[in-house]
């Protein structure tokens, strides 16, 4: 059995009601079935108090065996490195302390979420009184509370499933894939992320496609239209399969009508304005789709704007097809 510890730090406990989302399985007979048991989980375990902290000095000391650590939610350092801003309950011993030593017994460190990984929201405030950061990263720079050089037993450094919340898939794909197939550096990509959701886009299989070939974008929230030029959507710069891999089944923030606001990469939570706002330039979005240089998007712009149907023109600003396609006889 591949056994997992799971604590929760500084947040709001989303990624934890994500998991238990997971599809189309009820999640402990995935689990089960791929060998995986929790030793413990905040919100899954009988344990509390006095016995829950026996299962962590257990883990801590050698006496308990356990392969993953599992951290939710951001490291709290303050005030001034000391940790006390969030203290173990029934303890009084900083949080950090415990996953610090917690981190160096385990096979394997996951940061669940993005403010594990990267701080997130809870480092947003400004001048971070929190002190907060993630594991091995602070928002985009390496260190983090177990540092840039950390190595679990395992030989990984921690494996970071980003995401505001997760997607339980995610997490529970990144589990299955360790205990049946084992994990290698060249699983996760250059920020920590699990390659099995982090090697595509948002923008990929996102239903408004058509209207960003044609840069046809919507005006206000309700429209059909894509929602990166105005709108401040960044699926075409956020690392993810959401698009393609549903959440709870049939949706995603694009097909509910909001911008992606790129919640799986590090530092999404300051990008310097309004997360429904498209910065610009010279009329210009300022955040390009990732591969595509400036002259390029510009020259392709300007060329799709010119050859965009009526059809789609017309729907991009309605919140429902007006026009709908013409029926011809398909070519040959």
């Amino acid at each position: 059995m591949l056994k997992v510890l799971w604590l929760q730090s500084g947040g709001c406990g989303g990624c934890t009601q994500s998991l238990l989302c997971a599809e189309p399985r009820p999640l402990f007979d995935e689990l089960r079935d791929a060998g995986i048991e929790f030793v413990w989980h905040p919100a899954l375990s009988v344990e509390s108090g006095a016995e829950a902290l026996q299962v962590f000095e257990a883990c801590a000391d050698g006496r308990q065996a356990f392969d993953v650590l599992c951290v939710e939610g951001a490291m709290l350092r303050g005030p001034n490195g000391s940790g006390k801003f969030h203290l173990m309950a029934g303890d009084g011993r900083p949080l950090t302390d415990w996953v610090e030593r917690l981190a160096g017994r385990a096979r394997w460190v996951f940061a669940i979420g993005s403010c594990t990984a990267y701080g997130g929201l809870s480092a947003s405030t400004p001048g971070n009184p929190l002190e907060a950061c993630g594991l091995q990263y602070d928002g985009d720079t390496p260190g983090g509370l177990l540092g840039a050089a950390f190595r679990s037993a395992g030989g990984l450094p921690v494996v970071n499933i980003a995401g505001c919340p997760t997607h339980p898939g995610w997490v529970v794909d990144t589990l299955e894939k360790l205990a049946l197939d084992g994990l290698a550096a060249s699983d996760i990509d250059e920020v920590g992320r699990p390659l099995l959701y982090a090697d595509q886009l948002v923008h990929h299989g996102c239903a408004r496609n058509e209207y960003y070939e044609f840069k046809a974008s919507a005006e206000k929230h309700s429209d059909l239209g894509c929602l990166m030029e105005n709108l401040g959507c960044k699926g075409t710069q956020a690392h993810a399969d959401c698009n393609l891999r549903p959440w709870n089944g049939s949706g995603s923030c694009l097909k509910g009508g909001f911008a992606c606001i790129a919640c799986t990469e590090p530092g999404f939570e300051s990008p310097g304005h309004a997360f429904q706002e498209t910065p610009k330039l010279a009329g210009i979005p300022i955040g390009l789709p990732v591969d595509m240089p400036k002259a390029w998007f510009v020259a392709l712009a300007a060329l799709s704007k010119s050859a965009t149907p009526k059809r789609v023109r017309d729907n991009a600003v309605a919140d429902h097809a007006v026009v709908r396609p013409a029926v011809k006889k398909p070519g040959k």
